[in-house]
């Protein structure tokens, strides 16, 4: 594995980056870097396209939506939206989790590991059972209930698909819930983790970070070779192996160091911009 001052492990040619967000490009106080911030808009202007490839739902995307410079496109919720952040989030496509599937999954770990609570992330909001504990971004529109009511088609909003389910476990180490879940479920949709708690997000079955940016790329005649990812969570894993090229940051669980080509420093060392620094300098001696 090369370091992210090793240029020789950089394509000749980089026509796309593809960030994740919390634990990558964010520091651990949400906030962009100044640097960070230089670097994005100078990858734009060099005419390299960036992408911001992340867990988070749409509604939660303010910490980079004044950085979109020209593109705007973010790939959120694992890879079940993508949205256009400079029309205020407007979702061009959904990949959802139905919610059978969504109901069969509930009812799989239920009996694999009591005392899980679950949540659902729509394309309209957050709404989660009364044990879980409620997201630290406040949302106006949460209702409470069961996985099972929530997930009911007869209370659904028809508008409203299931993009996202997650659910925690008070005990069981993160890592063993995953391979858990996975054993029960993984049949049935896609699994993977983004936090260091227990906590799970279970997407459609195919659905990932990788294979709708692989989409979104193949739309723009983009090749994974000429893809630069970055990433720090198992939920990145997919990605980065997809990705022609991609660094693991300082932070990143072992499984993303595993994957992933290269490493560069922390997020709160701005690991991502000193990448696209290089990417530059490299472009600007071709030139």
């Amino acid at each position: 594995m090369t370091s992210a001052t090793d240029a020789r492990q950089l394509p000749a040619a980089v026509r796309l980056i593809a960030t994740d967000l919390d634990g990558t490009l964010l520091r651990d106080d949400k906030s962009v870097s100044e640097r960070t911030i230089a670097a994005l808009a100078d990858a734009e202007e060099a005419g390299i396209e960036v992408f911001f490839v992340t867990g988070r739902p749409a509604r939660w995307m303010d910490a980079v939506s004044e950085h979109v410079h020209g593109h705007g496109l973010a790939i959120c919720a694992n890879g079940a939206a993508v949205v256009d952040l400079r029309a205020g989030g407007k979702l061009l496509d959904v990949r959802p989790l139905e919610r059978p599937t969504a109901l069969a999954v509930v009812n799989a770990l239920r009996a694999a590991a009591p005392g899980v609570t679950f949540a659902i992330e729509t394309t309209t909001g957050f709404h989660h059972e009364p044990d879980y504990p409620p997201p630290y971004f406040y949302d106006p529109g949460t209702t409470v209930g069961s996985a099972e009511e929530l997930l009911s088609e007869d209370a659904s909003d028809p508008a409203s698909a299931v993009i996202k389910l997650l659910v925690r476990h008070r005990e069981l180490e993160p890592d063993a819930f995953l391979t858990l879940a996975r054993t029960v479920a993984g049949e049935m949709a896609s699994l993977t983790r983004s936090s260091p708690s227990s906590l799970l997000e279970i997407s459609g079955p195919g659905v990932s970070k990788a294979s709708t940016l692989a989409l979104c790329c193949a739309q723009r005649g983009i090749s994974a070779d000429e893809v630069v990812a970055f990433g720090d969570m198992p939920n990145d894993v997919d990605m980065l192996t997809w990705a022609g090229t991609s660094y693991a940051m300082g932070n990143a669980h072992p499984d993303v160091i595993a994957a992933a080509s290269g490493r560069t420093a922390a997020n709160n060392e701005d690991g991502v911009a000193i990448v696209i620094e290089q990417i530059l300098r490299d472009l600007h001696a071709r030139q």
